[in-house]
């Protein structure tokens, strides 16, 4: 039986000064925009540009899908409760926000890793690139990513929905996260949040060191074999090992850390929510030239289908 009598739980978001919180809203409002516009103009250009239909396009574009969704989980509810005095979720609301937050976190996890293959499979084995990654296999990346991160997210949640939630229902912070919530819990959760650490911080730190000993590899199978071709591939990889820093940084503070400072665990957790899918699109556009291509041409003929 659920002995909860938790309806609702609070947030307290960040501060009380009205210009912080204006400065605040600006800030988050104006980076969500730029955000989901940034991604939705990589999904279209490599939608409608037929030179970009290929498998590192293909993956990019679906990461760019997986970082406006992740952006949505948490920023629009905190956008618009940056000025309410009572910020408040209901109970399965707040569940739900658990549950997506952490199905599209190992959707993504599992997609940066498929984008490392990619990486190493044209780099380290070009003549073949197009029959490993084939239509098929990037399908079967996509797929297990997000079949992967919902497994990922209810192995979790499948124990944490029954506990009694009886008293304490304040978040010191402006999203549920799940460390927070099992410390409301009014049983001992300590057995749940090792397998929390478990769980989610092995997972992040494992998908890291995994992802960095990749990259690692691909360097040095360049300078064995290539030599000229090492600048090359550092410019190729250094877009990516930038966006699995950024996203991996904040996660495995949240989850590796014993006891987080609340308001540096705040303000990772603004970066995790606003800063690193506003990133992605800056990252894999400005540094790729036939991204950039693609875009120009496209600007291009709306102009002139405007002008018509």
């Amino acid at each position: 039986m659920n002995h909860s009598v938790v309806s609702e739980f609070v947030f307290l978001g960040f501060t009380n000064s009205w210009e912080i919180q204006l400065l605040i809203f600006v800030f988050s409002l104006l980076l969500y925009f730029v955000s989901m516009m940034g991604n939705l103009v990589i999904v279209f250009t490599i939608t409608m540009d037929a030179h970009l239909h290929s498998p590192m396009y293909f993956l990019l574009a679906n990461l760019s899908v997986i970082d406006m969704v992740f952006c949505s989980i948490t920023a629009p509810k905190m956008i618009c409760d940056i000025f309410k005095k009572h910020k408040v979720i209901s109970f399965w609301g707040c569940i739900t926000q658990i549950f997506f937050s952490h199905a599209v976190g190992g959707a993504e996890m599992v997609l940066l890793i498929a984008m490392a293959f990619d990486r190493y499979v044209a780099i380290c084995k070009p003549l073949h690139y197009l029959t490993i990654m084939s239509p098929r296999m990037c399908q079967s990346f996509l797929a297990s990513s997000w079949v992967i991160g919902f497994i990922h997210s209810l192995v979790q949640l499948v124990f944490v929905v029954d506990l009694p939630f009886c008293g304490p229902n304040i978040f010191d912070s402006f999203y549920c996260d799940l460390p927070r919530l099992l410390r409301l819990a009014c049983t001992n959760t300590q057995a749940l949040e090792f397998m929390v650490t478990v769980n989610s911080g092995l997972i992040s730190v494992g998908s890291f060191v995994l992802l960095v000993i990749s990259y690692i590899f691909i360097l040095f199978t360049v300078w064995k074999h290539f030599s000229g071709s090492l600048s090359k591939a550092l410019s190729t990889l250094s877009a990516h090992i930038t966006v699995v820093i950024l996203f991996f940084g904040p996660l495995m503070f949240f989850y590796t850390w014993p006891s987080p400072t609340s308001y540096l665990d705040k303000y990772l957790a603004i970066f995790d929510a606003f800063i690193t899918p506003f990133l992605n699109p800056v990252i894999y556009t400005f540094r790729n030239k036939d991204m950039i291509v693609a875009m120009r041409n496209l600007f291009s003929h709306f102009v002139h289908f405007g002008k018509i």
